[in-house]
């Protein structure tokens, strides 16, 4: 075999070796689950969020980053894999505002929405979050107070620290958002101070349990109090009326009188004196004398009346026995 045709048929084995490395590298797939970014000669081109199959220069002009779309999860203050969980004190233990030691630990939801920002804005983006989260945190349990971080509080103190962690990832400008954070475990450092916080909270939830049910006592008190003022008003308001009533009808009988009065003066005030004293003395029997009233008359006219019948038996029993 001669030279030339050696070095013809190398060089069509290397010419179909370079075709097929420019063939594999010219495309590439994205998945649902997955975002691409285009890097020409390093330098990062454009964002590919579409899935699908992409061409692109082959290597090495052109080469493809691919990242998760999904989201990621930052544990803080612990470690859980495979069921076990390893916690770092250290990390965790914190001063509140009221100058009390605790230990809380947390979860941090996020996603790369910057792919390039989140490859070449940093080296470590996911140590810049941690620590961030670390810096959010202690900030916000270091202005509460350990009631409220151990109670009812929680709440707040997650939306805070949220919001001062978003702010610092939108300042480091890294390519990711935050999506959501929940404390895991918020405690006291040892076995008797938790027990004594234990009996402390205890103790003021029976207290508060008392001032619940004397508000309501005498929100029933009141209430009833308000109910019998009610009754009294509206008693009070009838017994108004019907004497306000009483007296327009009294003003209108008078009235009458006083108009008959004017017209005949005598009699009007005799039948006054006659029903003033039937109102007085109701159960005496009046007897009108038309005299000028010099003497007093003893007049036992109900006794007559009563002997009457038996005198005119009498006299009439004697008749019968003249007649015999």
């Amino acid at each position: 075999m001669s030279l030339k045709r050696i070095y013809t048929i190398t060089g069509f084995i290397i010419a179909i070796i370079i075709l097929g490395i420019v063939l594999v590298s010219s495309w590439y797939t994205v998945d649902e689950s997955e975002q691409a970014v285009i890097l020409t000669f390093g330098k990062a081109e454009e964002a590919i969020q579409e899935p699908g199959l992409h061409f692109k220069l082959p290597w090495p002009v052109q080469s493809v980053e691919k990242l998760s779309r999904e989201t990621f999860s930052l544990q803080f203050g612990y470690d859980q894999k495979k069921n076990k969980v390893k916690d770092y004190p250290d990390e965790t233990k914190m001063i509140t505002g009221d100058e009390n030691i605790l230990m809380a630990d947390l979860v941090v939801q996020w996603k790369i929405t910057n792919p390039e920002k989140y490859l070449f804005n940093s080296e470590q983006p996911n140590q810049i979050l941690y620590n961030a989260t670390s810096s959010s945190l202690r900030s916000i349990i270091g202005s509460s107070k350990i009631d409220d971080a151990l109670t009812s509080g929680k709440a707040e103190i997650e939306a805070g620290v949220r919001e001062l962690l978003t702010s610092l990832i939108e300042k480091y400008d890294i390519g990711i958002s935050i999506m959501a954070v929940k404390l895991q475990d918020v405690e006291l450092p040892n076995t008797d101070v938790r027990k004594a916080f234990t009996d402390v909270t205890d103790a003021r939830e029976t207290m508060n349990t008392k001032i619940n049910e004397a508000k309501k006592y005498e929100n029933k008190r009141m209430n009833e109090a308000e109910g019998e003022k009610e009754a009294l008003i509206s008693r009070a308001e009838g017994e108004k009326a019907s004497r306000i009533q009483i007296a327009r009808g009294d003003v209108a009988v008078f009235n009458k009188l006083y108009n008959e009065y004017k017209k005949n003066p005598e009699i009007t005030k005799e039948r006054l004196v006659i029903e003033t004293l039937e109102q007085v003395l109701p159960g005496a029997e009046i007897y009108i004398m038309n005299d000028d009233g010099n003497t007093m008359k003893y007049l036992p006219i109900r006794p007559l009346e009563k002997e009457a019948p038996i005198t005119e038996k009498k006299e009439e029993g004697g008749d019968q026995n003249n007649e015999g």
